[in-house]
């Protein structure tokens, strides 16, 4: 089992700084949080790219 790896986004709603975590077994991700400030629901896609660099994209739910 591979740890965690941790990320940082920009919430689409209030534009707070989040910290998160990614598990790495998964190339290609996406699933929702929501912000640890305002609560409102962030899409979170994630995509660990063939050399293992993590790429992230954060948005609104409802775009």
């Amino acid at each position: 089992m591979s740890a965690l790896e941790s990320a940082t986004i920009q919430c689409p709603y209030c534009w707070e700084t989040l910290e998160i975590s990614v598990d790495p077994s998964a190339e290609d991700q996406e699933y929702v949080e929501d912000c640890q400030v305002c609560c409102q629901p962030i899409l979170i896609h994630a995509v660990f790219e063939e050399d293992r660099h993590l790429r992230i994209t954060a948005t609104a739910e409802n775009e």
